[in-house]
């Protein structure tokens, strides 16, 4: 605990072992994963995918991407997390060296797992991870949450995993990634290359966003950089620098944003989703980009009945602008530009296409009302002072957004004082900073968290939960 707050690390990692993992696989896959050095020297995983040129399970590649656009990451092991990435004891260790009650575990390997193109093989490995780290897990006082992963491939064998995850195996929630990748409709040929994407809020993923509510868990966005799914800006670096800068914010600002636009958070209302590992500060102007295009474009806008001036005002102006010698031709001028302007031989009330109303079905709901209603979660890390923006820009429904993340495990994680740099790197009011600390990741992932957490926490977060709502 810090000053005797709860502390929920909300987005942590396991390195995993893959000698140990690879137990779990079934065995007519082990052998197609496993480890490599590349040319600068450094490990990457290696996995046997499906090969659409050859329509073989003969394309050899490397996570994360050692080079080329999207280059994935290198040299990223932290000396001060690495071994207690991998071994819990550890890992105990250091959450009571920062006073962190409970992490919650997501893995590293496993964020490329939906964009591997065998769905197979995806499925198998996604069911092996699941497996491992329920075990890996078990006993450390429940102090220990360790996150599933869902095989997007396939949706049906989705939604078996995640009842078997929750259900059978334990876990509080499960993860899924921002997108996947598919071939780009105008080189369909040049798919892994050239691709686009598949967004979590598609229709086909809608089974899995049910299923979540079913289950009353909070679902994991997690994205990650070298991945071959799509990432904005990201596709078109080509260092890592640039790549990790632009990768996880990217990825998961579109995930919201279609989320929000695609009606996914209309169709469910319940669901809690949470935005992972890309920060926090960027949210209230994408918040705010939200509600003005909803506003102007949605619920005020009416393709059939465009503005269309007076053609007597606008020849009055133009004469005005351009003078008054040769009135006849500048006449003529003025309305063969409105015609091209406005069209008038086009009647547009007899236009026929639906997609003149773009996401007419959310012309009743702002989408600030998403955020509201405790939808919506993003990370922060113990340097941001996020959190504080959300507040200044949003009102009070800001301080419910942000979790704690000391991102333990990965290259760029803060081990040593995290909860305290957190703390303090802005000018919270206790009950703000409750919310950051631990409140806020209980409402992400809700009663399956809540009610698993070590007995001597379950006094001190009922407390949280008034100051939640």
């Amino acid at each position: 605990m810090y000053q005797g707050l709860p502390v929920i690390d909300a987005d942590a990692h396991k390195l995993e072992n893959p000698l140990v993992m690879r137990d779990y696989i079934e065995p007519e896959y082990r052998d197609r994963i496993g480890l490599v050095i590349d040319s600068f020297g450094d490990q990457r995983a290696r996995i046997v995918d499906f090969n659409p040129a050859t329509g073989k399970n003969d394309f050899m590649r490397m996570f994360p991407q050692p080079q080329g656009l999207g280059k994935g990451g290198f040299r990223n092991l932290h000396p001060d997390t690495t071994l207690g990435a991998m071994f819990n004891r550890v890992r105990i260790e250091h959450m009571d060296q920062e006073n962190i009650d409970v992490q919650v575990i997501y893995g590293t390997l496993n964020l490329i797992f939906s964009s591997i193109i065998d769905k197979d093989l995806a499925v198998a490995l996604c069911r092996a991870y699941n497996s491992y780290i329920a075990d890996d897990c078990k006993g450390y006082n429940n102090r220990l949450k360790p996150i599933g992963v869902l095989p997007l491939q396939d949706v049906n064998e989705a939604v078996a995993e995640m009842h078997r995850c929750v259900n059978e195996l334990g876990l509080i929630s499960v993860a899924v990634a921002p997108n996947i990748p598919i071939p780009h409709p105008k080189a369909p040929d040049a798919f892994p290359d050239i691709r686009t994407c598949k967004a979590i809020s598609h229709p086909d993923f809608r089974p899995i966003l049910q299923a979540a509510v079913d289950l009353n868990i909070g679902l994991g966005i997690h994205g990650g950089p070298g991945s071959f799914m799509v990432g904005g800006i990201s596709d078109h670096t080509e260092t890592f620098v640039l790549t990790h800068i632009f990768v996880q914010r990217n990825q998961q600002q579109l995930a919201l944003a279609r989320m929000v636009f695609d009606g996914a958070f209309e169709q469910f209302p319940t669901l809690r989703v949470g935005f992972l590992e890309g920060g926090c500060g960027w949210l209230p102007d994408l918040a705010h980009a939200f509600h003005e295009h909803w506003e102007k474009r949605i619920r005020d806008f009416d393709p059939k009945n465009p503005y269309r001036p007076s053609l007597m005002d606008f020849t009055k102006l133009m004469i005005q602008e351009r003078g008054t010698h040769n009135n006849i031709n500048l006449i003529s001028q003025a309305k063969n530009l409105f015609d091209l302007l406005w069209n008038v031989q086009h009647d547009p009330t007899k236009i026929d296409d639906s997609s003149l109303y773009e996401h007419y079905d959310l012309r009743h709901r702002d989408p600030m009302e998403y955020f509201e209603r405790g939808q919506i979660f993003t990370s922060f890390e113990s340097d941001d002072p996020g959190p504080s923006y959300l507040t200044t820009a949003m009102g009070e429904v800001g301080k419910r957004l942000a979790c704690f993340s000391g991102d333990y495990g990965h290259w760029d994680g803060v081990l040593h004082n995290c909860v305290g740099d957190a703390a303090t790197v802005a000018d919270y009011d206790r009950e703000h900073l409750e919310l950051l600390l631990a409140g806020n990741a209980l409402s992400l992932y809700g009663d399956r968290l809540r009610q698993s957490l070590p007995p001597e926490l379950q006094t001190e977060t009922l407390n949280l939960s008034s100051v939640a709502q």
